[in-house]
């Protein structure tokens, strides 16, 4: 760990407020946890630590070895030996180095292959948790613990559980061989270590809240710029006047920055001094006291012996402070892994019974039962509501905005589980159906379509791998985008961009609905699956809808009145609750949300334009 200025063990020795307010609480049932994802690799772990004892003694023999090259090799000028002498060294620190080598190719692997563990696990435990964990969940957070939180864990094994190891090998090694030289220099060198250590820890902590302070501040100039230099900021400026009270805002925060700068490098300057004085007194001290007793007290020491006390000196400085930042990274090491199971031990609300009923076919009939749901139980979205659907008929649902009609359909493939009563889809809950089994057969249709990055082909494949050219054609022409895409000079291989940006809306949608068909689902659901598009793109779609309403088993959310004519029933939705349900013939004329809907919407949009262009709601 680097203790110079500005370096990782200065700057990460210490916690921010928020860390230490965030502690985590360390039992033994976390460090359990903890050490149990170290479990399947303690062969190679113990490999490492052989590895890290090895090396940890080798490199010390250079700075023995010192002594005897001074004693036999100078002092008694004997040239054989000196060389002989200062071959052993440079061997025995190539021999330390590739062991080393293997030492942290061993940790490194260890460390890749437990995130990888851990990423693998996340990522399978988070496929299976229920919609409302992504709805209710900020994506980025879900992203950090997935990435930087476990990338965390690699460097917590890579560096501290490993930097712990070897430091206080090193620091034990080295004590050893000061005791074995002379236990009074050992004493005094253990003395004189603190006087290195707590001013350096001293120096890091001013450095440390300097640069935190000097952050906020670069924050706070990053920010004017952002807000008083962007287009619209310049334009408020020029239009308010304020063109001097900015400047003004800008110069005290450039003022504060700078200070701070200079602050933090003087401070960093004294530090060196500091540093550089107390590893002059440290050798000093030991070059007197071991000279004294040399002279004065005629000790069993040689110049060499005080030479070799010396180096091993420097050797402790290193560990000590390494030791002394522990208890920080190990806070942030649990902190890490305290994130991270908590996501591991979120409920999946939704997943498959072990007994999970797998039919031999689907056909598509749907039943709700005194269906209930909710997000919040203060606050029903759902109530009580019942219907059916059979095999080869349709239903279209409408009404008001935030009346709970995705909702509705977002319970037959279980996105979400219902609170109250059932979901049945061909007479089976769908809580005791195979979940692959269900979602195979029910095809979904959103408003916002989803398309990966790749081709249209890469897309419609994610429906069905093992799809026929031919089978992709038939879908495509079904969805009405097969002319569009012929004309194009990739043709299926044309690249959709990021989330389908090179493609307009009815485009994508269709390629989403020619993806759905390539499931050849039991029931088919459209949710206002032409709500944000212009009337030529809707059209387009709507050509594509109708023919499939007559010949599947389907539910629309629907918002056009063509649609809702073609469907067998019209349901009626309004505040969580099926009002109403029938024909549009019959609800016209019953006097209620319906009509209400029609007198508002749809008949004046049928003089305007024509009762083959009219939306619903």
């Amino acid at each position: 760990m680097s203790m110079g200025p500005g370096g990782r063990g200065m700057r990460g020795g210490f916690l921010t407020e928020e860390e230490k307010k965030n502690q985590p609480k360390v039992t033994k049932e976390l460090l359990v946890r903890v050490f149990s994802y170290l479990a399947p690799y303690w062969k190679q772990l113990i490999l490492t630590l052989v590895l890290i004892l090895i090396s940890s003694v080798l490199r010390m023999q250079p700075s023995i070895l010192t002594g005897r090259i001074i004693d036999e090799g100078l002092i008694n000028r004997n040239l054989e030996v000196l060389i002989k002498l200062i071959l052993l060294s440079l061997g025995v620190t190539f021999g330390a180095e590739m062991i080393g080598v293997a030492e942290s190719y061993l940790n490194s692997w260890i460390a890749q292959h437990i995130t990888f563990d851990m990423r693998n696990k996340m990522y399978a435990h988070l496929q299976k948790m229920s919609q409302s964990f992504f709805t209710s969940n900020n994506q980025g957070d879900i992203i950090t613990r997935m990435t930087s939180d476990i990338q965390g864990v690699q460097s917590i094994i890579t560096n501290t559980f490993t930097s712990i190891i070897s430091n206080v090998i090193t620091l034990v090694v080295a004590l050893v061989a000061m005791f074995q030289k002379n236990w009074i220099l050992a004493i005094l060198g253990i003395i004189l270590v603190p006087l290195f250590t707590i001013p350096t820890r001293a120096a890091g902590k001013t450095r440390w809240e300097l640069t935190r302070e000097s952050q906020a501040v670069h924050d706070e100039v990053n920010g004017l710029l952002n807000e008083t230099l962007s287009v619209s900021g310049q334009l408020l400026v020029k239009l308010f006047g304020k063109e001097e009270y900015e400047y003004k805002k800008y110069e005290n925060a450039n003022r504060k920055m700078i200070n701070l700068n200079i602050r933090e490098s003087m401070a960093g300057r004294w530090f060196r001094v500091i540093l550089s004085t107390l590893t002059s007194i440290g050798p000093m001290a030991l070059y007197l006291v071991g000279g004294i007793l040399m002279m004065k007290y005629d000790a069993d020491l040689s110049v060499g012996d005080i030479t070799v006390m010396v180096s091993l000196l420097g050797r402790l400085y290193g560990p000590v402070n390494s030791l002394l930042n522990i208890q920080t990274e190990w806070i942030r090491a649990m902190a890490n892994f305290t994130r991270i199971f908590e996501y591991y031990d979120m409920p999946v609300e939704i997943e498959n019974k072990p007994d999970a009923i797998v039919p031999e076919k689907a056909y598509g009939n749907v039943d709700f039962e005194h269906v209930f749901f909710h997000y919040d139980p203060s606050r029903e979205i759902l109530k009580d509501v019942s219907f059916t659907l059979k095999s080869g008929n349709s239903v279209a649902i409408v009404g008001p905005s935030g009346s709970g009609k995705s909702t509705m359909v977002n319970l037959i493939p279980r996105l979400y589980d219902v609170t109250g009563g059932s979901v049945k889809f061909d007479g089976v809950d769908v809580r005791d159906l195979d979940l692959a089994y269900l979602r195979n057969n029910v095809g979904v249709v959103s408003q916002e379509t989803y398309l990966f990055n790749g081709s249209i082909r890469d897309n419609l494949l994610y429906a069905k791998p093992d799809a026929t050219e031919q089978e992709l054609i038939e879908a495509l022409k079904k969805a009405n985008i097969y002319d569009f895409i012929e004309s194009q000079d990739e043709g299926l291989d044309t690249m959709v961009g990021n989330r389908g940006l090179k493609l307009s809306g009815g485009e994508k949608q269709r390629i989403s609905i020619a993806r759905v068909l390539l499931k050849d689902p039991a029931l088919l659901i459209f949710d206002e699956a032409t709500s944000a598009l212009d009337s030529i793109n809707e059209n387009k779609i709507q050509e594509a809808i109708e023919p499939l309403i007559e010949s599947r088993t389907s539910i629309l959310i629907a918002h056009r009145l063509s649609t809702i004519l073609s469907a067998d029933e019209i349901l009626v939705v309004r505040d969580g609750e099926i009002v109403e349900r029938g024909q549009h013939e019959e609800l016209v004329k019953a006097g209620g949300v319906y009509t209400e809907l029609y007198e508002t919407q749809f008949k004046k949009a049928l003089e305007v334009m024509g009762k083959d262009n009219v939306k619903v709601c």
